[in-house]
């Protein structure tokens, strides 16, 4: 019966170099050794079949490598690709992406926060459901947190990279106004617990500026779910059935969401009822995911530059790990209205 391979060990690798241990851990890091002696060590590390022990040296640095990222709701695409992005930026620098799901719900997304810390994680990177939670007080005190989108009123993190929700809504409520619509449902994925959350807060403020009559409606941004949401919304009943024989409260002229997979929903909502997006109803949509553009008509909607949230998101959950100073802990992204072809001017008569 053949024996199991046995690993190799960074003792047999020193012996066969002609080094220390520590010399032979330090040129596998890639740290403190000249270029010949890392050439040297890596090339017998090869040719030994050596594989560094995660559990070791996670024993002796403390660490894990691994930074765990808790996503609010994967159910929305756009999140979908800002954590596959996050993942990514981690692994450039030998960091593994823990991703998990709290499916917006705030109760969930603090057990997992939780969990993740006792996992003892090297740090920990969200996209907040409920961002005022008190617990992420007790969750940043015990591993470095870097928020994304809002951040933890609550909470000392060690960064944030945040979209600057108020001038992304003055942004888009300012253009559908320049359209001539005065009524605009705006279609969000809080949910009743937490209402307060800056950009439905920033919504209500931004349409009492501007004049706009608005009604923000949770919905959440699975494609079925958003789609008989929207339903509600093209007819105003709550089956999504208009009233035969009656005159309902007229809809919408204009429907803001605050995902864009949220604005699919209205559109495949629009097309049941008949309506053409874009010609009978106005839609924008909150982030820019890769399939707005490829709509019928393209979506309009914010794009708030995914690639560069990942990337500095990385960077300063790396930073802290690491225990190295940065010089702005504070990312604000600025959105960019993409025009396109699903709002156009209110057609009068």
């Amino acid at each position: 019966m053949a024996r199991p391979n046995k690993r190799t060990t960074l003792r047999e690798v020193a012996e066969a170099t002609g080094l220390s241990t520590a010399a032979v851990s330090y040129a596998l890091r890639g740290k403190h050794v000249s270029k010949e002696t890392e050439e040297r060590v890596r090339k017998a590390a090869a040719e030994l079949g050596y594989e560094a022990d995660p559990i070791a040296r996670a024993l002796a640095s403390g660490r894990t490598s691994t930074v765990g990222v808790l996503a609010g709701d994967l159910q929305d695409l756009w999140q979908q690709q800002l954590m596959a992005a996050i993942g990514r930026e981690l692994l450039a620098g030998d960091r593994y992406a823990l991703i998990l799901d709290a499916g917006g719900d705030p109760a969930r997304e603090l057990a997992l926060a939780k969990q993740l810390r006792d996992q003892r994680v090297d740090g920990l990177l969200v996209s907040p459901v409920d961002p005022s939670a008190e617990g992420w007080s007790k969750i940043a005190d015990a591993v470095p947190v870097v928020s994304i989108g809002d951040a933890l009123s609550r909470a000392r993190t060690a960064g944030e990279v945040l979209f600057d929700n108020r001038a992304g809504i003055d942004a888009v409520l300012d253009y559908l106004r320049g359209l001539g619509h005065r009524r605009v449902t705006v279609l969000t994925p809080t949910g009743p617990s937490t209402p307060d959350r800056p950009a439905d807060v920033y919504v209500r403020e931004a349409a009492d500026r501007l004049g706009i009559e608005v009604e923000v409606l949770p919905c959440a941004q699975e494609l079925g779910e958003a789609t008989a949401m929207a339903r509600r919304v093209l007819t105003n009943s709550p089956d999504g059935r208009r009233p035969s024989g009656t005159s309902a409260l007229a809809p919408p002229t204009a429907v803001f969401c605050f995902s864009d997979s949220i604005a699919y929903g209205v559109y495949a909502a629009a097309a049941e009822a008949s309506l053409a997006v874009g010609r009978d109803l106005s839609v924008v949509g909150f982030d820019d995911h890769p399939v707005s553009r490829v709509l019928t008509p393209p979506l309009t909607t914010v794009d708030w530059g995914l690639g560069e949230i990942a990337k500095e998101a990385a960077r300063l959950a790396v930073a802290a790990i690491e225990g190295r100073r940065v010089r702005r802990k504070r990312i604000l992204c600025a959105p960019r209205l993409s025009e396109r072809g699903s709002a156009v001017e209110l057609r009068r008569g």
